[in-house]
């Protein structure tokens, strides 16, 4: 199969345009590195791309995208841990001042686990993966019946919290948190209407930006 024609033709766009008029700036960023200040946590839905809901130019955000926007506890073994990586890389190596954890409506990892969906395939990984949204769904509690969106938005918001949650198990990223060198931030996006909500620790609740 032939490289897809749409992202040529976005290629094509980029160069006539963004990169035209912000070829300084693409020429720092090679030369001088990257200094992001804030690292982005997001979901892999293609409606969700951060770059797009904060504006963001080149080398302003570190982004991270998996399933469902969920960051892993802390676990220092063999394993292959790329989210753990990337926090590594985003805290000690470009000191990054703010972590936000993005999530949105209608994610189709959250629903999954919600609804108990059958394996896509043998490994089920996105199974293994979504499990790791039991502690949030737990404290949910017990529902009747199917899933409804309420649930979800609830589920959605909590996976979020529970993100920032497992954050703080980094021994890294606990200690800059204490000494206030770096800030963690809850945000949720709704993709039906645009709107932007960012926890407020204090109330525990999800308020708009304006």
């Amino acid at each position: 199969m032939e490289f897809p024609a749409s992202l040529v033709q976005g290629y094509r766009a980029f160069r006539e345009g963004r990169l035209a008029r912000e070829q300084d700036r693409y020429r720092a960023l090679a030369e001088q590195g990257q200094t992001p200040e804030v690292m982005v946590i997001g979901c892999a839905d293609s409606r969700a791309a951060p770059e797009a809901i904060f504006d963001a130019g080149p080398g302003e955000l570190f982004v991270v995208r998996n399933v469902a926007n969920l960051v892993p506890p802390y676990r220092p073994d063999s394993a292959h841990r790329a989210v753990s990586a990337a926090l590594e890389f985003a805290v000690l190596g470009l000191n990054v001042k703010h972590i936000v954890v993005l999530g949105h409506a209608r994610c189709g990892g959250v629903r999954a686990f919600a609804e108990k969906s059958a394996p896509l395939s043998p490994g089920d990984f996105i199974g293994r993966w979504m499990s790791l949204l039991e502690p949030a769904a737990a404290r949910l509690g017990r529902r009747e019946g199917p899933p409804d969106t309420t649930y979800l938005t609830r589920l959605e918001q909590a996976a979020i919290l529970l993100s920032l949650e497992n954050l703080m198990s980094f021994p890294s990223i606990r200690e800059r948190v204490q000494t206030r060198r770096l800030g963690l931030h809850a945000a949720y996006f709704d993709i039906s209407d645009g709107r932007l909500m960012v926890h407020d620790s204090e109330s525990g609740a999800y308020r708009p930006v304006a």
